[in-house]
C-alpha cells in the first residue's frame, strides 16, 4: 500500500492534498489503469487520517474522472493519458512597452478631454444610477436602449436636418463594430469601394470580414461615379462632408451624381459622417442622407470626437429595406454598448448638454486651429511648405518642399521624439502625388507650446 508523506502539504487541506498525491501516481503510471485502489477506511487507518478525508480525496478524483467506482468493490484507476514529454522551453514573452512619450506628437488624432463637462456627466450617472437603476439591469434592445434612440433621431433632424425614425437607428460600440455588421447585412456576394487615400482601418476589418474590398483614388471632387463602375462595386464607403485625411468636401453636384450611381446600380452608399460637427466656416454641409430620396444611404457616426475617443458609442441609421433585413437576419446580436452610458448618454443628449459642449469646443477648436495655422505660416520653414485645409474638421495637410523619401524624415523625426504622419501612409495604391505631404492633427496640440515645436520641426526639416 503506498505511503504519502503528509507533513509537507503546507497549507493545503489534507483531502486536497492527498488527493494531489494519487493523481500524480495515476499520471506517471506508478498506479496503473484497472488498479484497484485501498479501501477508505484501509487508507485512512495506514496514514493515520479520518475515513471522511480519504473520502473527499477519492470523491475528488472520481469527479474529474482519474478513477470511477465498481458497485461493492471499490474505487479502480481510470485510463487517462500520460503527460507528454515536456516541450522545448517557451521564450519569455517580450517586456510590455509603454508607448514612447513624444516630444511632439502631430499624428495621433487625440481630442482635448480636458473641457469635457465631468462634473455634468457624473451628475447625470448618479441619476441614472438612480432612477433607472431596475431598467440597468434589464437587457437592453438589441438597437439599442430607446430613449438613446430617440435623442440621436432629435439631435439629427434639429442639427443636420435629417428626418429619421428612431427604429431606423442601430447603436454598437464604435465605428469598427458598424464595419462588422455591415459587412454581414451586405452579404460575401458586396463588392465594397472605399476611399483612396484613407482611413485604412475601414479597409482592415472589410476584409478580415471576407468582403471583396477595392481602394478607388479621388479626384478633387471625391469618388467618380464611372471609378465606381470600373471597380464593379455595390457599395461605397465614403465621407463626403470631411474627408479623412486629405479634407475634400463632396460639392452638390457630384454628390447627386453618386445618388444616381446608387439607384441606376441597385447599390448602396455607406456615409461615414466623421468629424463633420467641427465647422469652423460657413453653414454645415447637408447629409448625403438628407438629400436621398430612395433609401440608398446608410448614415454613421459616432461620439468619439465630439466627446472621446473611450466612448465606444456609434450609431448607423439603415434605409427601410436594409433595416428589414437587418432584422430579419442580424437581430440576434445584443447591443454592445453598456446600459449605463446608454442611459447617461441619452440624459446629456436630451438635456442640451451635448450641444452646448459641441459649441464650446468648435469655439476653442477653432482658436486652436489658427494659434496652429499662425505659427506654421510664421515659422523659420514657413517659404518651404504649402497648407490645405477647409476650415473643419481637426487636421489638415502640409506639403513639404523636399525631395527627401517620407521614411527617412518619419525615422529622423522620431529620433528626436517627434511623431510624424504622411498622406503616402494612408493609400492603398501608392502615388507619387501622396508623397512629402505630413496630416497634421492639431486637436491635442497645446497651443503654449507651439513655439518649441516650430524650432523642433525646423531642426527636423534642415537634417
Amino acid at each position: 500500500m503506498r505511503t504519502y508523506t503528509l507533513e509537507n502539504r503546507g497549507a493545503a487541506p489534507l483531502y486536497e492534498y492527498l488527493y494531489r498525491c494519487i493523481r500524480e501516481d495515476i499520471l506517471d503510471g506508478t498506479l496503473a489503469a484497472g488498479e484497484r485502489l485501498p479501501s477508505k477506511r484501509a487508507l485512512a487507518e495506514h496514514l493515520h487520517i479520518s475515513v471522511m478525508t480519504v473520502e473527499g480525496a477519492y470523491q475528488q478524483l472520481e469527479a474529474e474522472g482519474y478513477v470511477y467506482t465498481r458497485p461493492k468493490r471499490g474505487f479502480f484507476v481510470a485510463e487517462v493519458e500520460r503527460p507528454r514529454p515536456a516541450a522545448a522551453p517557451v521564450p519569455p514573452l517580450p517586456e510590455v512597452r509603454e508607448a514612447p512619450a513624444w516630444r511632439l506628437d502631430l499624428k495621433s488624432n487625440r481630442v482635448d478631454v480636458s473641457r469635457f463637462p465631468v462634473a455634468t456627466w457624473a451628475r447625470l450617472t448618479r441619476q441614472a444610477l438612480t432612477e433607472d437603476r431596475e431598467s440597468l439591469l434589464r437587457p437592453v434592445p438589441h438597437q439599442g436602449l430607446p430613449a438613446l434612440r430617440q435623442a440621436i433621431a432629435r439631435d439629427l433632424r434639429e442639427y443636420k436636418g435629417m428626418a429619421v425614425s428612431p427604429e431606423q437607428i442601430v447603436v454598437g460600440a464604435g465605428a469598427e463594430y458598424l464595419y462588422l455588421l455591415l459587412a454581414q447585412l451586405l452579404g460575401r456576394a458586396a463588392v465594397f469601394a472605399v476611399e483612396d487615400p484613407g482611413y485604412p482601418k475601414i479597409r482592415q476589418v472589410y476584409g478580415k470580414c471576407g468582403a471583396v474590398c477595392r481602394p478607388v483614388p479621388l479626384d478633387g471632387q471625391g469618388i467618380p461615379p464611372e471609378a465606381l463602375t470600373a471597380a464593379g462595386a455595390t457599395v461605397v464607403h465614403l465621407s463626403p462632408a470631411h474627408h479623412y485625411p486629405t479634407g475634400l468636401v463632396t460639392p452638390i453636384g457630384r454628390r447627386q451624381a453618386l445618388l444616381r450611381w446608387a439607384e441606376q446600380t441597385d447599390g448602396v452608399i455607406i456615409e461615414d459622417d466623421y468629424d463633420s460637427e467641427f465647422r469652423f466656416t460657413g453653414r454645415p454641409i447637408p447629409t448625403l442622407q438628407s438629400i436621398d430620396p430612395a433609401g440608398r444611404v446608410v448614415y454613421m457616426n459616432t461620439f468619439s470626437q465630439t466627446i472621446s475617443p473611450s466612448m465606444r458609442v456609434g450609431f448607423m441609421v439603415l434605409p427601410p429595406r436594409l433595416l428589414d433585413r437587418y432584422r430579419r437576419e442580424l437581430d440576434f446580436y445584443s447591443c454592445t454598448v453598456p446600459a449605463l452610458d446608454q442611459h447617461v448618454l441619452a440624459r446629456f443628449l436630451d438635456r442640451g448638454h451635448y450641444e452646448q459642449h459641441l459649441a464650446r469646443m468648435r469655439k476653442e477648436y477653432r482658436t486652436r486651429r489658427d494659434a496652429v495655422l499662425a505659427a506654421f505660416r510664421s515659422s523659420s520653414f514657413r517659404d518651404r511648405i504649402a497648407i490645405s485645409e477647409q476650415g473643419a474638421g481637426l487636421h489638415f495637410l502640409l506639403r513639404l518642399d523636399t525631395t527627401e523619401p517620407d521614411d527617412a524624415l518619419r525615422d529622423r523625426a522620431a529620433a528626436r521624439g517627434v511623431r510624424l504622419g504622411f498622406l503616402s501612409e494612408y493609400a492603398a495604391i501608392p502615388s507619387p502625388a501622396y508623397a512629402h505631404t505630413l496630416v497634421v492633427n492639431y486637436a491635442g496640440l497645446d497651443p503654449a507650446a507651439l513655439g518649441p515645436a516650430m524650432e523642433l520641426l525646423a531642426e527636423i526639416l534642415a537634417g
